[in-house]
């Protein structure tokens, strides 16, 4: 249930069906009642909600914007809104509706009927897939890894919560020419560590997880595999080293609250046609012009300056190929929505992906990527770059070891996804106000503690129905209860955006009001129907900071 599209909803109709009269009546002529908007002010003053009806409507009404504002008032029945305090017209021809204290009165009521589920919105006949980390198997966990995995499983959180059938998928990136270097890389370190004079590849990779990978390949076999031939040894150590790396990934993701649905190998494409079938096709649509022996995309999109090598000229297909292949197998598996979750640096990759995927009949809004930037580590002022224990950059297992997953995950969300964020380790660990996870878990203890201590006195709360909500009329309380009917739309809002941040900022402003209520007004030890109203007040606070949490990967401790 969603409290604020109800009201709207309700608004919305009234305002249509004043617009209907009027045009019966001729006061107003128009064809049809248009999509207006209506909207929370960003100022208090202008009201509860604000409409827009009177402004679209003038030039085909031929008329101001105030009249037709007035002449929509005058229309509304408003005798069965007892919600409405009053209806004012603003500026150039806004209706600006207030509404008084009782419609947030009811909202403890609706919470404490749905517990859990509040915030959930009506189920939606789409399914979506977010693709999200996808690293390659070639090496730690990164920063970049951790802030795609908060971000893509709050945003497949959020996207359940708004009433999508969500499903969650990880690319493994096991074909092409990074399998490569890997496999000269684990090669060479594999003959170096059995006795044998060879040369690292200058472009292999050089971290010491890799050296561990081998030695743990040598634990197993020994100096045995350097008898045999090189490609039977290279594709045995190449199998052993993914198949522990992949391992890794799944133990460290699901270390850090993510749990895939889907493990997609990006080798099955190859093995299976997919990506040569993906090329012919799109060479018959008239997609693809060979020049110079490789095969080419031709770039539909105005921001896109060029087109784009599928095949090179050595008749192996580029990972743009493997990338078409790819998203046509997700449509065809029956995604109505496909969401990838990107490093800043892909952005280039955007609109070809677009223009491939509408080339082979799809429309271009069925996919979207939402590109995150950088992460910067720091310790108070001083920038973090190199880990203790490896002597290279620190890897997602190391940050976990060290702040736990709900203070990684909290951070890596709190920012926008377009924005730089600067992570402050020495700030995720301390047990204070300044730190925004603390804050918002000692919201949620702090609750916990006072019906410890209501139980402690023996005070019990009565019927929900029965208890007299109209009693909660402090600022405060009152701020707490919009915000709580906000949660709903909050979702709706994040999930059409793409925009998880907006749920962890959420949270955080919940949690405000929560201590600026705690720290003005007693719950318990007052009037008894006062503390009944309050502990309910507390209920559905604790219960929407908890599946606020929820959303964002982060528990919701009884005891801090």
């Amino acid at each position: 249930m969603n409290p604020i599209q109800q009201i709207k909803g309700l608004i919305n109709s009234k305002i249509t069906e004043a617009l209907e009269l009027a045009r019966e009546e001729g006061l107003i002529k128009y064809d049809s009642v248009p999509d207006f908007v209506i909207e929370v002010p960003r100022e208090k003053g202008h009201g509860d909600f604000a409409c827009n009806a009177a402004m679209i409507m003038a030039r085909e009404a031929k008329m101001a914007p105030r009249q037709i504002a007035e002449i929509i008032i005058k229309g509304m029945d408003l005798n069965d809104l007892e919600q409405l305090e009053k209806v004012e017209i603003a500026g150039p021809g806004f209706i600006n509706i207030f509404l008084n204290d009782k419609w947030l009165q009811e909202i403890p009521f609706i919470v404490d009927q749905i517990g859990d589920s509040f915030g959930y919105n009506e189920a939606r006949r789409c399914k979506v897939q977010v693709e999200f980390v996808s690293a390659n198997p070639t090496g730690n966990l990164h920063m970049g890894n951790a802030r795609g995995g908060a971000i893509g499983d709050t945003l497949a959180n959020i996207l359940k919560y708004a009433g999508y059938e969500v499903e969650r998928e990880f690319y493994i990136n096991d074909a092409g020419n990074q399998i490569e270097i890997f496999g000269d890389s684990l090669e060479a370190r594999y003959l170096q560590l059995t006795g044998h004079d060879v040369e690292f590849p200058e472009n292999g990779y050089a971290g010491q997880d890799l050296i561990q990978t081998v030695r743990n390949i040598i634990n197993q076999y020994g100096d045995n595999l350097s008898e045999l031939p090189k490609e039977k040894r290279r594709k045995l150590i190449i199998e052993h080293a993914l198949e522990e790396k992949v391992a890794y990934i799944k133990k460290t993701l699901l270390d850090f609250g993510i749990e895939y649905d889907v493990w997609y190998s990006e080798k099955t494409l190859h093995e299976s046609g997919a990506v040569q079938q993906v090329i012919d096709t799109l060479q018959e649509k008239g997609y693809i012009y060979e020049q110079e022996g490789a095969l080419w995309f031709k770039t539909s999109s105005s921001e896109e300056d060029k087109d784009n090598v599928v095949m090179r000229a050595n008749g192996l297909p580029t990972y743009f190929a493997a990338d078409i292949a790819y998203h046509q197998d997700k449509y065809q598996r029956g995604f109505d929505w496909v969401i990838n979750v990107w490093g800043a640096d892909h952005h280039g990759h955007v609109n070809r992906m677009k223009d491939a995927i509408e080339a082979l009949g799809y429309k271009r809004d069925m996919l979207d990527v939402l590109l995150m930037q950088l992460v910067r580590l720091y310790r108070g002022k001083d920038l973090v770059r190199m880990s203790k224990r490896t002597g290279t950059t620190i890897a997602l297992d190391e940050l976990i070891e060290e702040l736990g997953k709900d203070a990684a995950r909290f951070f890596f969300v709190m920012r926008s996804p377009d924005s730089q964020l600067d992570f402050d380790l020495r700030l995720a660990a301390e047990q204070s106000q300044d730190n925004p996870v603390y804050y918002v878990q000692y919201a949620h203890a702090r609750i916990c503690s006072i019906f410890r201590q209501a139980g402690a006195a023996g005070i019990k709360m009565p019927a929900i129905r029965s208890i007299d909500t109209s009693l909660l009329k402090e600022p405060e309380e009152l701020a707490l209860l919009r915000k709580i009917a906000d949660f709903p739309e909050e979702i709706r809002v994040a999930a059409q955006t793409l925009a998880p941040h907006r749920i962890a900022r959420y949270v955080l402003d919940l949690a405000g009001l929560f201590h600026s209520f705690y720290n003005r007004h007693r719950v318990i030890n007052v009037e008894a129907e006062l503390q009944d109203a309050r502990l309910l007040l507390m209920k559905v606070t604790r219960i929407t900071i908890k599946n606020a949490l929820s959303i964002l990967g982060v528990s919701a401790p009884e005891y801090m």
